[in-house]
């Protein structure tokens, strides 16, 4: 770390829990729900990942910042997340393909930050307690008046956000142009989009509350629903309708974390709140139709609920190995399926880029 002189920071809890520490990136207020991620690389990626929207995100590898940033490791437009904490913020970096430091990068995003703190141990907090919300501060430094904002933050449950992060009109994403797939941007990543044209789709990249005739009037071969933040059942409430469509349309369907929830509640399953949730590189899956475990990439603090599901409507088709969740289905009723972890992420291995080749075999043998 440099030995620069910085500015005090508070990170606050809703339960009362006060840790202080520096201020990093830009000086201000923000608060939101606490999660944590224990990947050791990637830190630009995971900021800018939309499904983080809204969030304060913990890094548990202790160096962040080392390797600076550049614009080709953006998944969106900009910093999603609501705020950062780590445990040793890099001023420096090393990196010749770099263009900038996190923290220029934090200041030009406007985000705020707190660096200093015993990431591990909060982690083991929330691990014990469950996610709640919080507030940094390096402006206002009265811890009680922290708190309270902390317990006055809305919570995550409930909150419909794919719609701030969506595009604010559909675009031509151009392949070879052998598929033609209809995705809905509910906050989807770049990544996600690179890799299906490089398997031959054209994408129409449809914001998330786009009407069904426009999305019919393109004709597509594949239907795709992405990534984003927030409660799916908020979601629901919009998003059902063109799901249904695209169902009922015989075509291939994929969906891919909220994509993945909104494909089971439109099936009449439910989702649940979970009491961590999975945020890390390093994720356990196992894939029951070949039996191999699968090392992913997740993001999620919403799941199906195992409770609800009926074998008639959905097969489940992977596990995470740590705690059970349902991490993938096969719809029985229409030729589609998800998964609740991101293949696209590649973290180190390539262990699940296959799934999307089975969507392009899927629209290869309905044409």
């Amino acid at each position: 770390m440099s030995l620069r002189p910085q500015k005090k920071a508070i990170l606050a809890l809703s339960d009362g829990t006060v840790v202080h520490g520096q201020a990093v990136g830009h000086e201000g207020i923000t608060g939101g729900e606490l999660c944590f991620n224990t990947s050791m690389t990637g830190y630009q990626e995971i900021f800018t990942d939309p499904s983080y929207y809204g969030q304060l995100m913990m890094m548990t590898y202790p160096h962040i910042g080392n390797y600076g940033t550049m614009p080709r490791d953006d998944e969106a437009r900009k910093v999603m997340v609501a705020g950062v904490i780590t445990r040793a913020f890099s001023w420096e970096y090393s990196n010749p393909m770099a263009d900038r430091s996190l923290q220029e990068y934090l200041e030009d995003n406007e985000i705020t930050g707190i660096s200093g703190v015993d990431t591990r141990q909060l982690v083991r907090h929330i691990r014990e307690k469950g996610v709640m919300n919080a507030v940094i501060s390096s402006t206002e430094l009265d811890e009680d008046k922290l708190v309270q904002m902390a317990k006055d933050w809305d919570d995550m449950e409930g909150l419909e956000l794919a719609s701030k992060v969506t595009r604010s009109e559909a675009q031509t994403v151009n392949g070879e142009d052998e598929y033609r797939v209809a995705a809905f941007d509910y906050g989807i990543k770049q990544n996600i989009i690179n890799n299906l044209n490089e398997r031959g789709c054209t994408l129409r990249v449809f914001p998330a509350k786009t009407p069904v005739e426009e999305v019919k009037a393109w004709e597509a071969d594949g239907y795709f629903f992405s990534n984003g933040p927030g409660d799916p059942t908020a979601t629901a409430e919009y998003a059902l309708e063109v799901v249904d469509f695209a169902k009922k349309s015989g075509k291939p369907v994929f969906g891919i974390c909220l994509g993945h929830q909104l494909m089971a509640l439109n099936e009449g399953l439910k989702t649940k709140k979970m009491f961590v949730g999975h945020r890390g590189a390093n994720q356990p899956v196992k894939n029951l139709s070949t039996g191999l475990v699968e090392i992913s990439t997740q993001n999620h603090g919403f799941a199906v609920d195992e409770d609800s599901l009926d074998d008639k409507i959905a097969e489940v088709t992977h596990v995470n190995l740590n705690d059970g969740t349902i991490e993938g289905l096969k719809f029985k009723n229409f030729p589609g399926f998800s998964v609740q972890y991101h293949p696209e992420a590649s973290p180190g291995p390539h262990d699940s880029a296959y799934l999307f080749d089975q969507f392009i075999d899927m629209m290869k043998e309905q044409k």
